[in-house]
């Protein structure tokens, strides 16, 4: 089953509680949803990472070594290199914060990437102290397919209106059309996908 974007507030509830309750529940709960999800503690070290988080990563974590992420590279969604102390996850720990609407691109070790949308969320305990976090992550790489399409489109039907050429402005229409509806089949764009994430949130 693939996750969509808005069911991450369901998965993060989910995942929060989990993690408060810790223990044989962690790892029931944990491994029984289908996106990647871990916990790092207070110092962000991680400390658990379910079964989907594998196949995510294109590697295996090391519990009690890796920190903050359990991806192998990092970049934004620009492209950038993004180190592990600065990703979204360092950010909701040293900040003691929630972030949310942040893109970024995961590199596997094989080379392959994958685009995805994390939800850090820190953890306190009931006297307000940070106890660590969870995250999980929900892949968006068929959105960001779906946006560039789009964008296509759109320089396609622009450029079809600026020129007077009737031949040259039906090719390009249909070259227009033929680029929404593979966008369409795809699904949700990205930047409509972003506006949903920043308002996932916990109750």
């Amino acid at each position: 089953m693939r996750a969509e974007p808005f069911m991450a507030d369901t998965f993060l509830r989910a995942a929060v509680t989990a993690a408060m309750q810790g223990g044989h529940n962690l790892h029931q709960a944990l491994d029984t949803l289908p996106v990647p999800v871990y916990v790092p503690n207070a110092d962000g070290l991680i400390t658990y990472f379910n079964h989907a988080c594998i196949a995510f990563a294109g590697r295996t974590p090391n519990l009690g070594q890796d920190s903050w992420c359990v991806t192998w590279k990092l970049y934004t969604a620009d492209g950038e290199f993004l180190p592990h102390d600065e990703c979204p996850m360092a950010v909701a720990i040293q900040e003691r914060r929630a972030v949310r609407g942040i893109e970024a691109i995961a590199e596997r070790p094989d080379g392959t990437r994958v685009s995805f949308l994390p939800y850090p969320t820190p953890l306190f305990d009931e006297d307000g102290t940070l106890t660590g976090a969870v995250n999980l992550f929900i892949d968006v790489t068929e959105a960001r397919q779906a946006q560039a399409l789009w964008e296509q489109a759109l320089r396609c039907r622009r450029l079809a209106g600026a020129i007077t050429d009737q031949r040259t402005v039906e090719t390009l229409t249909a070259m227009a059309r033929e680029l929404e509806t593979k966008a369409a089949n795809i699904g949700t764009p990205i930047n409509q996908v972003l506006d949903g994430a920043a308002g996932a949130r916990i109750h």
